[in-house]
């Protein structure tokens, strides 16, 4: 039997002598306060259903890496977009749909045609898959890049391949 605690507000927590530390603490379970409870729960490790490891359950039979890449990626693609660019995840999702220069569909990060990543206006972000966002920073690619966006539209005399660029130009 737990030992209850008289309380003094009636809206408060239930507080109860913790069966582990003897310290009249709130309620958790088991008749211990939160922080014994705690020590003593461990979360049972399961098969996932998704990557076929043995991991701790976090829900649905997955596993916490696989349960936030199923069900909260696009929270944590908008957290980023926001964090990282300053975007609304909207623009990210639209300037990411497939690479401007090629046309590749699965992986596009954003590239700023000026240089400039405070910069985030519609004519100055471009989508680039990763090949050809490496190519448009290296020098000797960057300018068979510049013309194919120039063909599709894009305002490229702002476009430089990297700052290295700049510094042999100054000197």
């Amino acid at each position: 039997m737990v030992k209850e605690a008289e309380r003094s507000n009636p809206n408060e927590a239930k507080k109860v002598m913790c069966s582990q530390c003897d310290r009249i603490m709130e309620h958790h379970a088991k008749g211990m306060c939160y922080s014994c409870y705690k020590k003593l729960w461990k979360p049972k490790k399961i098969i996932c259903k998704s990557c076929g490891r043995k991991r701790f359950h976090k829900a649905f039979g997955l596993c916490p890496g696989c349960h936030t890449r199923l069900h909260h990626y696009d929270k944590t693609l908008a957290y980023n977009a926001k964090k990282y660019h300053g975007i609304e995840f909207a623009f990210y999702r639209e300037v990411t749909k497939e690479c401007d220069n090629c046309g590749f569909n699965k992986i596009v990060q954003i590239h700023h045609l000026n240089g400039n990543t405070r910069d985030n206006s519609k004519n100055n972000a471009v989508g680039l898959c990763p090949n050809c966002h490496k190519m448009i920073h290296m020098y000797q690619f960057y300018e068979e890049i510049k013309e194919k966006l120039s063909k599709k539209g894009f305002d490229v005399s702002v476009v430089h391949p990297t700052n290295y660029v700049n510094r042999r130009e100054k000197d």
